[in-house]
């Protein structure tokens, strides 16, 4: 997004509003709570009714979330495709893609692997899965799509990652192939020189579309934030909180330490000013949590990044590979439900289904292995949790893998919440520690995010882009 748009943002965000016209943030808040409350209704309702008299409001404005996420995907692969483009062959800058992407990996591998040990410790530490007895009674119920898939290979993922079909890429949302493609397109484009310029001009354009086209989208956010809250607490009741309490309990413990003292620390050593980067990150962040789809929330999330010092070119780079590669919430949840499984086989069956801690580690190693490919799997982390289990405790108790995850079902929406906004929050960082390893974090412009000064700022911007083009070449 380039600086007229960060300009008409800025004006839009900041400008006075009356007490009836409240921010798009406020807005997502109360759609957050009004779910809640419309679905605690209904749940209550419904308590000791034959089904025919009762409400089912969760199910009845369930479609209104869908409804937004169909309108956030199809906005993902032109808004990825057209911001990578413009980024990487509107610079001709084609050398800095593969050092990119080797810092970005980097980066991911290590921040995803800090992850899995803070799981693992504090699964250790709080033991959430002892005296938790693993009943096989309906345990293939529900869990016969996640039976039927496997984590993808090494091999496979980077099979994967080269669309066959770009068209049937974009219309799948596949992020992963959606950024090779438009890698390779931007290489043609930079060789071609001169006369590929008209394609960086609609490139350009298709951008800048988009991203005014997020806006609109967003507007419906908080009713798809509504529903998508009522379905959860009607489905459930909020006593899902206290069933697994301990599990839920250790998940959102260890998320919170994670984000405090991992990301802190990132944003220390990387000299990211925090507070605005909190501010940048509010309204992606709780939409995540909200509707516990990272995908609702990467257009937001990709504006609000360049609005915050990031280029187009490494926001438009680093953020969906993130989808693939970078899932910290994920993982530490993977890394506490494995041994929330594995304690309470040992509750089950006795001292013969201990796990030590070098069997942990090991099984942490596998972990961050099978775990890179699980944005290309449907039900992604459940399926990679299966199949973990099935090869560390089935040989001597088959199908207590199918077992431990029906258990985890029952709650999985509740912990899916944290982990997603997690992984959108750690995805946001990463593209600002790549742009400041590459040199190219405008600090201006975060630190005015979100004040009057940032108008000034890029309206300045603005002006010194316009003399620059005005340059005889």
């Amino acid at each position: 997004m380039h600086t007229n748009a960060l300009i008409e943002d800025a004006k839009q965000e900041l400008k006075p509003r009356p007490w009836y016209r409240p921010s798009l943030t406020t807005m997502i808040f109360v759609g957050l709570v009004f779910g809640i409350a419309l679905g605690y209704a209904g749940y209550r309702h419904d308590q000791g009714l034959a089904d025919a008299d009762k409400w089912h409001i969760g199910e009845k404005v369930y479609f209104l979330r869908d409804i937004f996420l169909h309108l956030i995907k199809s906005i993902i692969a032109p808004l990825v495709f057209s911001t990578l483009v413009v980024g990487i062959a509107g610079g001709g800058e084609l050398k800095k893609v593969g050092r990119m992407g080797a810092k970005a990996l980097i980066y991911f591998e290590i921040v995803t692997t800090i992850a899995l040990a803070i799981g693992l410790i504090v699964v250790n530490v709080t033991k959430p899965g002892v005296g938790v007895q693993l009943v096989a009674q309906n345990a293939e119920q529900g869990i016969g799509a996640v039976a039927q898939t496997k984590p993808l290979t090494w091999q496979e993922i980077i099979v994967h990652a080269v669309p066959a079909n770009i068209f049937e890429a974009m219309e799948k949302g596949d992020v992963l192939q959606i950024v090779v493609f438009a890698v390779l397109f931007s290489m043609a484009v930079v060789a071609l020189g001169e006369r590929a310029r008209p394609v960086v001009v609609l490139a350009e354009a298709t951008s800048q579309v988009m991203m005014r086209l997020t806006n609109y989208v967003m507007l419906f956010a908080p009713v798809g934030i509504a529903a998508a809250m009522a379905h959860t607490v009607d489905s459930h009741g909020l006593q899902i909180l206290l069933n697994l309490g301990k599990l839920i309990g250790s998940l959102y413990a260890s998320l919170i330490f994670f984000a405090l003292f991992v990301f802190g620390g990132v944003m220390l050593i990387c000299r990211i000013p925090v507070a605005p980067f909190l501010k940048a990150i509010r309204e992606p962040a709780t939409i995540a949590f909200a509707t516990t789809s990272s995908e609702s929330a990467l257009p937001k999330a990709m504006e609000q990044m360049e609005r915050f010092g990031v280029p187009p070119s490494i926001v438009g780079f680093v953020m969906p590979t993130g989808y693939s590669f970078n899932l910290d919430g994920t993982t530490l949840y993977l890394a506490l439900a494995s041994v929330f499984v594995a304690q309470a086989a040992e509750t089950t069956f006795g001292p013969s289904m201990h796990m030590s801690i070098g069997q942990q580690i090991i099984m942490m190693f596998t972990l961050m292995l099978t775990s890179k490919g699980v944005a290309a799997v449907p039900r992604a982390s459940m399926v990679v949790l299966l199949a973990t289990l099935d090869s560390f405790m089935g040989h001597g108790h088959p199908g207590i893998g199918a077992i431990g995850v029906f258990i985890i079902m029952g709650v999985d929406e509740i912990m899916d919440m944290a982990r997603t906004c997690v992984n959108v929050v750690g995805n946001c960082l990463a593209t600002c520690v790549v742009a400041r390893w590459e040199g190219e974090f405008d600090d201006v412009m975060a630190r005015t995010y979100g004040t009057p000064m940032e108008i000034a700022v890029a309206e300045q911007r603005e002006e010194a882009e316009e003399r620059l083009e005005a340059l005889p070449a």
